[in-house]
């Protein structure tokens, strides 16, 4: 495959969803791109505007929250995994702040996760089980205790 069609490809699927660098690099890798042609097609794909980790960090975190409810934590930790600068992480985490509705979106997810479960489970149970919820869906802890003593009142 030439240097071209290679950037033909990956134009194509930097087009169909933001990518960040780690994911071009790595498809680039898959279809035998290497050294210099690989340096050179990501950085024609930087020029061109396909690639922009800001772009893809701020995508990535307004996406999680908005759609599967996502905290802080786990986006931060998402994004950490993708190797998106610090920088980067910081200004998506003000389109969460934006967004609005961050502890709203924490109270409607254990409450939910309650109502399912108070029939199951004695009050301190169900609490535990709803911190842990609350946790692994990637929200602080002090926000998480808060909600909780507000709903098990």
């Amino acid at each position: 495959m030439t240097k071209e069609e290679a950037l033909v490809k990956l134009q194509r699927y930097c087009t169909y969803q933001d990518r960040c660098h780690q994911e071009v690099r790595s498809k680039l890798l898959s279809i035998k791109i290497y050294g210099d042609w690989l340096e050179e097609v990501m950085s024609d794909l930087i020029e061109q505007g396909y690639l922009n980790d800001e772009r893809y960090a701020k995508n990535y975190a307004r996406g999680k929250f908005r759609i599967k409810g996502w905290g802080k934590v786990r986006i931060i930790r998402e994004l950490k995994f993708r190797k998106i600068s610090d920088y980067c992480i910081r200004k998506a985490m003000i389109e969460v702040d934006e967004e609005g509705g961050y502890e709203e979106t924490l109270k409607a997810h254990l409450e939910k996760y309650i109502d399912l479960r108070k029939d199951k489970y004695d009050k301190y149970t169900l609490r535990k089980k709803a911190f842990a919820q609350g946790v692994s869906k990637g929200f602080e802890t002090h926000l998480i205790n808060a909600q909780l003593n507000q709903i098990l009142e």
